[in-house]
């Protein structure tokens, strides 16, 4: 039977700010209604749901959970089927991200970096694996270039992403033909909150050969495109980085 809900759902993780916000505000523009995942950032979602509730009503949920904790995961589907009836999109964009030099890490940033970067993606995704295959959906994953690249001082997050790049190729293997799995790779498209810099802006510029940083804007296009668009695409991860990792 198919879904009954008039137009596609898409629950995003991390949804409340930064590139997940604009990645809601691109999908929900393009006609997508929202399941609006948040941790802390609940003042944050709240705002944008109200904001995206004004351009069409009843349009945005907002779901809160850690997702570390594996048993929360199917609450957050649980939740969207109660209110939608449907699910055509995962986007997992939740990420920490911060240094953890060898020869200090701990073993609590281990599990951290790799409960948002891997864990919760795989654990997600196999509890919206029933309601995606109904719909004919698709699971984009937010990777970063730095997957298939090493970043000084962050080897737990580089790990923890090359696990997500894994299990976009995995999973669209295991997946098809009903659901398409695909990844988007940033480069330089918005500095870290926290003021912790990958590395100096301005060499970092040098090397990209289109000579800016991206926008958050760029990325949500190309999940966009993923999910709604590129229906004989799976198993692919889209560089979203002016080119930077063509160059040496």
């Amino acid at each position: 039977m198919r879904p009954t809900h008039p137009r596609p759902v898409a629950l995003i993780t991390g949804g409340a700010r930064r590139v997940g916000a604009v990645i809601a505000r691109t999908l929900h523009a393009a006609g997508y209604d929202l399941a609006l995942h948040c941790r802390h950032s609940v003042q944050e979602a709240t705002a944008l749901a109200d904001e995206l509730r004004a351009q069409r009503a009843d349009s945005v949920l907002v779901v809160q959970a850690e997702l570390a904790n594996i048993d929360a995961l199917p609450r957050l589907v649980d939740d969207t089927l109660a209110r939608y009836g449907r699910l055509d999109a995962l986007v997992n964009n939740a990420s920490a991200f911060y240094p953890t030099p060898i020869g200090s890490a701990t073993a609590v940033q281990w599990q951290e970096l790799f409960a948002s970067n891997a864990q919760a993606p795989f654990f997600l995704a196999q509890a919206a694996l029933p309601s995606l295959r109904a719909a004919h959906g698709a699971i984009v994953n937010i990777v970063d270039i730095y997957a298939e690249r090493a970043i000084a001082e962050h080897p737990i997050y580089v790990m923890a992403k090359g696990a997500l790049a894994a299990m976009t190729r995995t999973l669209a293997l295991d997946l098809a033909p009903e659901v398409r799995v695909n990844g988007v790779a940033p480069g330089a498209v918005m500095w870290p909150s926290d003021g912790k810099a990958y590395d100096d802006q301005q060499a970092m510029l040098a090397r990209t050969p289109l000579g800016r940083d991206g926008s958050p804007e760029d990325v949500a296009v190309a999940v966009l495109w993923l999910l709604r668009d590129a229906t004989f695409v799976t198993g692919q991860i889209i560089r979203v980085d002016g080119g930077r990792s063509v160059s040496i």
